[in-house]
C-alpha cells in the first residue's frame, strides 16, 4: 500500500502567526506661556538694599508655578550693586525641570527697542536650563545699569514692564492608539439653566417687592441650606408662596441665576481698579456685586460667596485696597480680606499716603491690627532680613512707640 507523501517544498505553515511591524515617535518641544509684571512706583522701590527684592505673583506655565524677583538695588554687593537684577524662580515643588526663559524690558516710548535676553530661536550649547528644586533661580545679576535705565525709555511714569516667557520642556510618546469616542462636556448646568428660562414644572413663587417670581423647590433646596429648611420644614412644607422683604428683585433674580447656573448673572457690572478709584465705599455698597454677596452670606451659598470675592477682587489697586479691606470686613469676606491685606502690605508705604487709608483709619480701627500683623508675616517671609523701616510701623500704629513696642515683640 503506498502511503501519499509530504511535500518538503511548501512554504505555508498554518501555525506560524504572521508578523507585526509597530511603530512610536518620541516628540519634545516646549509648553510656553507669558507674564507681565508691571512695576508702578520704581523711586518708591530704589533703595530697599542690595540682595532685597520685589516679587511679581505667582503665575503657571507648563504645570508650574513661577515668580520673577526684580532686585532694584542689584542681588549682591560683590558684582551687581550699581544694576537692577532679574531673575525667573521655580515656585512649586516636584521634580528637576527643564525650560527656556526671555526676559524682556519694554521700551515704552513705541520704538519697540525692548531689551531682551531670551533662550528662544538660538542654539545652546549645553540646552535648557535646568531648575533642580523650589525657589531655583534664572536670570542676570546685571540685567541692566541703574544709572542707563533711569534715564531710558524704559521708565515712563515712574513704571517698569517686565516680559517674562518660559518654555518648559516636555518628552512624550506618540504611538497609535485605539479609536476613541468623543463625550461631549457635561449639559447638567446647561439644563438646570433651561428650567429658570423655562419655568417648567415651577412650584414656588416669591414677592420681592412686589415683583413675582416662579422657582423649583428641589433646585433651591439642593443649592441652599436656608430653603432646604424653608421648604421641608414639618412647619413650613406646604408653603408655595414666600414673600422676601430684605432682598430687591435685581439681586434676587442675580441669586436665582447663581443658583440654577452656577454662574454670576450678566447683570453684574465689571469690576476694575478704575472703576473702584472713582467710588466712593457707599458707592461701592449699593453695586449688585456687594448685595450679591451679602445675600449669598444669608442664604449659606459658600460657592456664591466666593465667586464675588474673586469679582470683587479685580477692583484691588493701591488707590482702591482700603475700600475693599472695609468691604471684606463688613461681609465677613474672608478670602477678599486675605488677599487685600497681603497687597497692603506689599505696597504699604503707597496704601498709607491715600485718602482711602486715612478713611479706614477713622472708620474701621480694628482693622489697624490685622494689618499691623499683615505687614509682619510679609516682612518676616521676605528675603530682606531686615525689618521694615521705624517711620513705616509708626504711621501704621495709633504713635510711634506704641508701633515700637510691637516691633521688638515680633522680633524678640
Amino acid at each position: 500500500m503506498t502511503r501519499p507523501s509530504r511535500s518538503s517544498s511548501s512554504n505555508t505553515n498554518p501555525d506560524r502567526i504572521e508578523s507585526q511591524t509597530t511603530t512610536s515617535r518620541s516628540v519634545t518641544q516646549t509648553l510656553n506661556g507669558s507674564h507681565q509684571f508691571v512695576i508702578q512706583g520704581y523711586s518708591l522701590a530704589k533703595g530697599i538694599g542690595v540682595g532685597k527684592h520685589i516679587a511679581s505673583d505667582n503665575f503657571s506655565v507648563g504645570g508650574y508655578k513661577w515668580t520673577i524677583f526684580v532686585y532694584p538695588d542689584g542681588k549682591n554687593s560683590e558684582d551687581s550693586s550699581s544694576y537692577v537684577s532679574v531673575f525667573v524662580a521655580l515656585a512649586s515643588d516636584g521634580t528637576e525641570v527643564r525650560a527656556l526663559f526671555e526676559l524682556a524690558l519694554v521700551d515704552q516710548s513705541g520704538k519697540g527697542n525692548h531689551k531682551v535676553h531670551s533662550h528662544f530661536d538660538r542654539s545652546l550649547d549645553g540646552g535648557p536650563y535646568t531648575l533642580k528644586y523650589k525657589g531655583s533661580m534664572w536670570g542676570y545679576k546685571r540685567f541692566f545699569r541703574r544709572s542707563l535705565l533711569e534715564t531710558s525709555d524704559y521708565l515712563k511714569d515712574d513704571c517698569l514692564i517686565i516680559n517674562c516667557t518660559i518654555g518648559v520642556v516636555s518628552s512624550e510618546i506618540h504611538c497609535p492608539r485605539l479609536h476613541s469616542i468623543h463625550v461631549p462636556d457635561s449639559e447638567l448646568g446647561s439644563d438646570f439653566g433651561n428650567l429658570l428660562d423655562t419655568l417648567e414644572g415651577s412650584d414656588v413663587e416669591f414677592d420681592i417687592a412686589g415683583e413675582k417670581f416662579r422657582a423649583h423647590k428641589l433646585v433651591l433646596a439642593a443649592r441652599s441650606s436656608f430653603f432646604r429648611s424653608k421648604f421641608y420644614n414639618i412647619l413650613e412644607a406646604n408653603n408655595n408662596e414666600l414673600v422676601i422683604s430684605d432682598l430687591e428683585p435685581k439681586v434676587f433674580k442675580a441669586l436665582l441665576h447663581f443658583m440654577y447656573k452656577d454662574s454670576l448673572s450678566g447683570d453684574v457690572e465689571p469690576v476694575t481698579a478704575h472703576s473702584f478709584n472713582l467710588l466712593k465705599l457707599s458707592e461701592i455698597d449699593e453695586t449688585l456685586i456687594v448685595k450679591l454677596l451679602a445675600a449669598a452670606n444669608k442664604y449659606n451659598l459658600s460657592r456664591l460667596r466666593l465667586l464675588c470675592e474673586s469679582h470683587l477682587c479685580k477692583g484691588i489697586s493701591i488707590s482702591s485696597v482700603s475700600k475693599i479691606l472695609a468691604l471684606s470686613d463688613r461681609y465677613n469676606a474672608t478670602e477678599l480680606k486675605s488677599v487685600s491685606l497681603k497687597f497692603a502690605a506689599e505696597n504699604l508705604q503707597a496704601v498709607l499716603q491715600t485718602k482711602a487709608y486715612e478713611d479706614l483709619k477713622d472708620d474701621y480701627p480694628n482693622l489697624q491690627s490685622e494689618l499691623l500683623q499683615a505687614v509682619a508675616g510679609y516682612d518676616e517671609t521676605s528675603s530682606s532680613g531686615e525689618g521694615k523701616s521705624q517711620s513705616v510701623w509708626g504711621q501704621l500704629s495709633d504713635n510711634g512707640e506704641t508701633s515700637s513696642r510691637r516691633l521688638r515683640q515680633r522680633t524678640t
